[in-house]
């Protein structure tokens, strides 16, 4: 048997398995049960409009607040790892370093109650500050490896041609620099803005009230108010429904970006 012969034989096998597995759970599964416990229209839309202007609407809110507080901090960050100066380049990779290896969750927990033990005083702004700080330092710590692969994808060249214009290195940094490597990033922070829409459901840990609950919170605690699970599968629609554009929009810009090079 030639390799192509052997190849095509594992793809044969393959899509077997495939269509085995389909066809033995389309004949085993229990439609019925799976119907009323997951998919009952009656819940679902008792859920609208509310789910989307109110809960949909938090989590896009918490989302926005926290990918600004990041995406500032992490230009920051990225500049200081790029300065001269070590002790700046030796606290942005501390930082970076720690908050890429400790989870989201941990840090919302120690922003909502170390800072008040630590302080006396909790982070204001309610929810939205716990969102914006706490979910915002952990996405800059991303955020800013990124700014800084944009920054130095930009060719050398650019900044000595600013130099030579008579441009300060921070002048030259911030009209020249940063606005050719945003457009290099952009595929990436879409991404990550991407990943904190997921990263908002985390905030049920720091309790809510029932007007400041976002997507997966609302789907969760209707869900044990009803017994039913149609609600989860309502709010994970919803993410879909948000997701999925944006996704799709990351990969048409790395298409063009790839085009582009």
């Amino acid at each position: 048997m030639t390799p192509r012969q052997r190849q095509r034989a594992i793809r044969g096998t393959l899509y077997l398995l495939l269509a085995a597995v389909v066809v033995a759970a389309i004949l085993f599964a229990d439609w019925g049960s799976i119907q009323r416990n997951f998919f009952r229209w009656d819940i679902a839309v008792e859920m609208f409009p509310e789910v989307l202007v109110q809960f949909a609407l938090n989590t896009l809110i918490y989302t926005l607040v926290a990918f600004v507080f990041g995406l500032i901090l992490a230009l920051a960050l990225a500049l200081m790892r790029l300065s001269p100066v070590g002790p700046y380049r030796w606290i942005a990779t501390a930082y970076i370093e720690l908050f890429r290896s400790v989870p989201a969750l941990v840090t919302i927990l120690l922003v909502n109650f170390g800072i008040p033990l630590a302080f006396g005083r909790r982070v204001p702004g309610g929810l939205l500050g716990i969102a914006a700080v706490g979910l915002g330092a952990v996405a800059a710590a991303y955020m800013a490896e990124t700014i800084r692969a944009g920054i130095e994808a930009v060719p050398r060249g650019q900044m000595e041609a600013a130099r030579s214009l008579g441009m300060r290195p921070s002048q030259a940094m911030f009209s020249i620099i940063l606005p050719q490597a945003f457009r290099i990033i952009i595929p990436p922070l879409t991404n990550e803005f991407v990943l904190l829409i997921k990263d908002t459901s985390l905030l049920f840990v720091v309790g809510t009230t029932p007007l400041t609950r976002e997507l997966t919170k609302f789907g969760r605690d209707t869900m044990q108010t009803l017994g039913n699970a149609t609600p989860m599968v309502v709010a994970a629609f919803i993410y879909m429904i948000i997701t999925l554009p944006l996704t799709y929009l990351v990969r048409r810009l790395e298409k063009r970006g790839a085009r582009g090079r």
